[in-house]
């Protein structure tokens, strides 16, 4: 019988692993995503919130627009392309520039649920693109909500615009109209009332009217197309450039509107690396006898990955994943990725089966886990995201003051 021969990978024969408690812990309750709104909350007065951003001022009004997938490092490497984001990096405009962590993984659901709960994946439970439910046993995508999932079981904590509402703050979200009512929107970021809008010139307008509607506001807007753009052409196209262009208009046009005694905030859910063809940046783990060896679900995505053992592997997929991936990712076993922080300070007793048995997050810009079977399009993707890379992790914080 003719034996298989391992996967090639192109990398070190024998390389050192990472240890798990090398990874760069997001800056969990004070510079972190999930510390934004109960800190402006906190300034405006409403009760059972701490100011855990020491740096922001508080205000009477505060709008937050998240621009989907607008990285740190991706911003501070296109000046020219947003003259007036950059000019926000330094205080010129009466206001700061920081960056912030998004949290782990540094995925769209995941960092949403930490903007609007104000809490951190472990409690919140949002513990990546895709976890399995361990009440049913199968992948859940928490971005689509696919299978079907009871949205407040799966996530039963109230939302800070919620709170915000009901202490007499004037809350309102602007966005898309497609995200109205979404599971994912019910969970993360209601409270208040839902403005539709289809053009990100009428968002940055709307915005602005309610920000001006009460003494106290909260006003929560999103724009998604960068983070598309980057998916399917990459941080390094025109296609990018131009809606990051695009982006710095729409967030100048909200500064100069501004109502008195407001502060707006720019922010993002996550940065984006571009992943090159070829074996030496992509492993197929549909493809992978070794990685695929003792596991029963792949969940999470290229750069972060979620894998669920089938009864009594889980060891030995712990090993093997350490062995082949070397030190291209940090790959901790579950106990071990909760002792070390990376979901938060806590993880709720409903959540620990969200985690996967083993978690693997990518310590290298140039690499990812895909799964062209069981993923196609994720594996299509030029743009990823969701490990603890300074480019996926770092957000900015922009501050404008009127």
């Amino acid at each position: 019988m003719v034996q298989p021969t391992a996967p090639s990978h192109g990398w070190p024969d024998d390389p050192v692993p990472l240890a798990p408690e090398t990874a760069p812990v997001p800056e969990y309750t004070s510079g972190s995503l999930g510390d934004l709104l109960p800190t402006l909350v906190a300034g405006q007065g409403v009760s059972g919130f701490t100011h855990r951003i020491q740096e922001l001022s508080p205000a009477d009004r505060n709008c937050v627009f998240l621009i989907d997938g607008l990285g740190w490092e991706q911003l501070r490497a296109h000046p020219d392309e947003a003259p007036y984001l950059t000019s926000l990096l330094g205080s010129s405009r009466g206001g700061t520039g920081r960056p912030v962590t998004a949290g782990f993984p540094a995925t769209t659901a995941a960092s949403l649920a930490s903007v609007g709960t104000g809490r951190y994946p472990g409690t919140h439970g949002l513990a990546g693109y895709t976890v399995r439910n361990p009440e049913s046993g199968e992948l859940m995508n928490q971005l689509r909500w696919k299978p079907w999932t009871a949205p407040h079981v799966w996530q039963p904590y109230p939302t800070i615009f919620r709170l915000a509402h009901e202490a007499g703050v004037h809350t309102a979200q602007v966005s898309s109209p497609i995200f109205s009512d979404t599971p994912l929107t019910k969970i993360a970021l209601s409270g208040g009332t839902f403005h539709g809008q289809l053009s990100g010139e009428d968002r940055m307008d709307h915005a602005a009217e309610q920000l001006a509607g009460g003494d106290r506001s909260l006003v929560y807007t999103y724009y998604s197309e960068l983070d598309g753009a980057g998916h399917r052409f990459g941080i390094d196209s025109d296609a990018w450039r131009g809606q990051l262009m695009f982006v710095d208009r729409l967030v100048q046009r909200l500064a100069e509107q501004l109502p008195p005694r407001s502060a707006l905030y720019v922010t993002a859910d996550h940065g984006m690396v571009d992943i090159p063809e070829g074996d030496d940046h992509r492993v197929d783990f549909d493809e992978d006898w070794e990685l695929s060896a003792g596991v029963a679900l792949l969940g999470g995505e290229g750069r972060a990955r979620h894998v669920y053992a089938v009864p009594g592997a889980a060891a030995d997929v712990l090993t093997c994943w350490r062995e082949v991936l070397g030190e291209q990712f940090w790959v901790a076993s579950r106990d071990e990725a909760i002792a070390l922080g990376w979901f938060g300070d806590e993880v709720d007793e409903r959540v620990r089966g969200r985690i996967g048995d083993v978690v693997a997050a990518a310590a290298r810009d140039d690499v990812a886990i895909t799964a062209s079977v069981s993923e196609p399009h994720e594996s299509a993707m030029v743009g990823m995201h969701g490990s603890m890379t300074p480019a996926e992790q770092f957000v900015p914080l922009l501050e404008v003051r009127s």
